[in-house]
């Protein structure tokens, strides 16, 4: 622990997992957030909304925010519908 994570924020989106927001309804006509991207290293990328000030104050024990890091929020239904494309292993 106390080990920054190496993220290669130059890899490029590989694929969307699961329904865009537009096909679930969770957005306008403009298909903006909330969605889940296998980038092309297999790391995830989440667009949500930043909650990080919101949830700051009443993290579980053990759970911290890093400096560089956001808690963000999805819908429920965009994990789900997420769920056949991300792989067991």
């Amino acid at each position: 622990m106390g080990e920054k994570l190496d993220v290669d924020s130059a890899s490029g989106f590989r694929r969307r997992l699961g329904k865009s927001p537009l096909e679930l309804g969770n957005t306008g006509a403009d298909n903006t957030c909330p969605e889940i991207w296998e980038l092309d290293n297999g790391d995830i990328a989440v667009i949500g909304t930043d909650l990080t000030a919101s949830y700051a104050g009443r993290l579980p024990s053990g759970v911290l925010i890093s400096p560089g890091e956001k808690l963000v929020v999805i819908p429920r239904v965009t994990m789900i519908s997420a769920k056949p494309d991300i792989p067991d292993a």
